[in-house]
């Protein structure tokens, strides 16, 4: 068995990652604690830590790997080469993976697995594999750019150049010998650390802690705690149930600096086209979601004396809500065709429709809000005291 596990070793990732991380448990706090750090290695820390983090959340992720937005050369640019310092491997080779995980997700083929247990979607499925190259017959319209097919081919001197090496130099031109020191400590080895096994989170934790408002079909959950560790990538389920949209957190109270930072960049023309999914959409999901909920929970009720009145009120609450879902999506349309001149409105009326069509969803959000009221305090209350409540 032992001679099994060695032999599927991916011996250049295993010897990466497992000395990175012993040095960085080890060395960097000896260092810190008999040489302190200084505000300047806390700034260049927090830059490299962001640079390089969101570089794979915006880059890798969201603008090259789904295609949810258009950036500038700049932005490209950036989050190519700062990506390749967070030693997470070239983007051809990341985005093939992960474009591989949304389409088998929880199944073999999925490179991170959940189902296979934590530690292999943590970061079991890096350290043993055959050693074969990342197939890239999922990612031709990257083959495309120059730009990233000059970051596959030279990927590990701009790996080492921007992770550890730039750092390094930074430190040096502020301090010297001893600054450098610090900074490839602090800035390159720590951080590298530090925002790969963030990264990782989002293969593991994020497809075991949370809830699934969205899509009880797959594993991903979303997770406030996860996101603030994943620079927003912790509300999965939304993002796995719609993978296109440049946001992951679509309240606006979620965390989400990715998202914050795309939509900045737009405002000074660095991206364009975010794509967002439509609202009505995401709640049509979210109302199928607590339907089957409902279902199962009726299910498990069938052949009780389940009080009427309680299935009366779930009826009614249904109706309000499905036709608040028909006034509003007559009025959002209503005044999409104002808007793209199809019918002839003033500027007064198209405005009105506007203000409409908010009070609209307002008023769909609230009948929601209602309906999921009434099976958590009526419904699922009678399942308790009855002892029929099943889990899930």
């Amino acid at each position: 068995m032992l001679k099994n596990l060695l032999k599927r070793m991916n011996w250049p990732n295993t010897t990466f990652l497992v000395s990175t991380l012993v040095l960085a448990i080890t060395i960097v706090p000896w260092y810190l604690w008999t040489y302190g750090i200084d505000l300047f290695q806390i700034l260049l820390f927090t830059f490299f830590y962001f640079a390089t983090g969101m570089s794979i959340t915006l880059g890798y992720h969201r603008l090259y790997s789904h295609r949810a937005f258009k950036a500038s050369p700049f932005v490209e640019w950036w989050t190519v080469f700062f990506g390749a310092g967070a030693f997470e491997g070239s983007v051809l080779d990341w985005s093939a993976d992960h474009r591989r995980h949304h389409k088998y997700v929880d199944q073999d083929e999925d490179p991170y697995d959940i189902s296979k247990g934590f530690f292999h979607a943590h970061c079991g499925w890096l350290l043993f594999s055959d050693g074969e190259p990342t197939v890239l017959d999922n990612v031709g319209d990257m083959k495309k750019s120059p730009l990233l097919m000059f970051q596959h081919n030279h990927y590990l001197p701009i790996a080492f150049g921007m992770g550890f090496g730039l750092p390094a130099l930074i430190g040096w031109c502020w301090g010297g010998g001893s600054a450098a020191l610090a900074s490839l400590l602090v800035s390159g080895l720590l951080r590298a650390v530090l925002v790969q096994h963030f990264t990782f989170f989002i293969n593991s934790f994020c497809h075991m802690i949370g809830t699934r408002p969205y899509d009880t079909e797959t594993t991903a959950r979303d997770s406030a705690i996860m996101a603030l560790f994943t620079y927003g990538e912790g509300y999965h389920n939304y993002h796995h149930k719609f993978q296109t949209d440049y946001r992951n957190a679509i309240k606006p109270w979620g965390y989400d600096p990715t998202k914050w930072a795309i939509w900045a960049l737009q405002k000074v023309g660095l991206t364009s086209n975010l794509r967002r999914i439509p609202a009505e959409k995401i709640l049509a999901a979210e109302i199928l979601e607590q339907q089957r909920r409902l279902d199962k929970h009726l299910l498990a009720a069938k052949g009780s004396s389940m009080p009427e009145s309680i299935l009366e009120s779930l009826h009614a609450s249904q109706e309000r809500l499905s036709q608040a879902m028909k006034d509003w999506t007559a009025k959002k349309e209503q005044y999409q065709l104002a808007m793209s001149k199809q019918v002839e409105a003033s500027r007064h009326q198209i405005a009105q429709m506007k203000k409409e069509a908010k009070e609209a969803a307002h008023h769909v959000q609230e009948m929601f809000e209602e309906w999921k009221m009434l099976i958590s305090t009526r419904l699922l209350s009678w399942l308790e005291q009855s002892g029929q409540l099943t889990a899930g």
